[in-house]
């Protein structure tokens, strides 16, 4: 899919994220304004053949798991 950019406020953002998530993986990028003014950009990342996974936190826990858990063990 051809690269497209977007306006989107934060809230709309925050509000539909899994949404957004969905577009940004078919390659579609967002600017993100607050109050009118940029805040940020969004654009889908180009995966590296050598990323490798190394923990998935939502196996181990629905919904993950919480940072102050895992540094309170390292």
């Amino acid at each position: 899919m051809q690269s497209t950019k977007t306006i989107i406020g934060v809230k709309e953002l925050r509000e539909n994220l899994e949404s957004y998530v969905n577009k940004i993986n078919k390659g579609m990028s967002f600017t993100v304004v607050k109050r009118s003014k940029p805040v940020f950009n969004i654009t889908p990342i180009e995966v590296d053949e050598n990323w490798e996974e190394v923990v998935d936190f939502t196996k181990i826990r629905k919904g993950g798991v919480k940072i102050d858990e895992i540094l309170s063990r390292i």
